[in-house]
């Protein structure tokens, strides 16, 4: 049984972002309490990543006020990020370490003792079963395999507010189905999860409030079965598309084919 408790994890008053005269960000207001798996959706350019890389403190040239765990990240020093976990979309991982190495040089910089991080990522990608591999090479893991490593980093030192970056990327159909299962494990203890993603019936199903972002703004916010109700919507990609003002994707389509296949086909 999840519980949503009253005090927010993580709060953006009035976040406002601009690169040169482009508004990125514009004025935006969200407050994420423990307990939540926030899925957090837009378009591409809506401002997703943008609001990633703040709340982590990658970006410090926004206005307004962000704060995690109850600390504005303006004037903090940080130690607030030894709770955070995080799975970026696109990450580099370190090719010539082992899986071994690169673990527990990961648990070693949230503070882990050396030989406590070691044996946890050994427990955890035993989990994975992927043992065989955990002193090999990550230069000859699979796309899949690396996403693992990075699911299990970002785990690794049980934090309390995990970001999630299209965290399924590369995934098998099995490994989808143990993830969507520890993210919920995960949340019913009382964890924050802030999901973003493309996959939207991934998104649809996890969540148990979804925010869409458009243009820099907050267009929805509330529980899938709410935004169905307000919406008139079956499923979340027909209610995204509909706030995103995207109905002719159908057409789209048939003009793609046409143009692949010379109008074969077509009466």
């Amino acid at each position: 049984m999840i519980t949503i408790h009253d005090e927010p994890i993580l709060s953006l008053k009035n976040v406002t972002m601009r690169y040169s005269n482009n508004v990125v960000l514009n004025g935006i207001n969200l407050d994420v309490h423990r307990g939540e798996i926030i899925g957090y959706i837009g378009p591409n350019g809506a401002g997703k990543s943008t609001t990633l890389k703040i709340l982590l403190g990658l970006i410090e040239d926004y206005q307004g006020t962000v704060e995690v765990f109850g600390e504005d990240i303006a004037a903090s020093d940080y130690s607030y990020k030894r709770k955070i976990g995080y799975v970026p979309e696109n990450a580099e991982l370190y090719d010539n370490l082992t899986a071994c190495e690169y673990l527990t040089f990961i648990g070693e910089l949230y503070g882990m003792d050396r030989h406590d991080a070691e044996e946890k990522a050994e427990n955890l990608i035993l989990q994975f079963q992927m043992e065989d591999v955990f002193h090999n090479r990550i230069a000859s893991f699979s796309k899949g395999m690396r996403q693992k490593i990075l699911i299990i980093s970002s785990l690794l030192h049980n934090p309390d507010l995990i970001f999630l970056d299209e965290p399924l990327s590369g995934l098998d159909a099995n490994s989808v189905m143990v993830i969507k299962d520890i993210l919920e494990q995960l949340v019913a203890q009382g964890k924050t999860i802030f999901y973003s993603s493309h996959i939207m019936d991934v998104v649809e199903k996890i969540s148990n409030r979804i925010v869409l972002l458009i243009d820099g703004e907050i267009a929805a916010d509330g529980t899938f079965e709410a935004l169905q109700e307000q919406n008139k919507q079956g499923s979340l990609e027909g209610i995204f598309n509909q706030l995103t003002g995207f109905d002719d994707y159908k057409q789209t389509a048939q003009q793609f084919v046409d143009i692949v296949t010379d109008g074969e086909g077509r009466e």
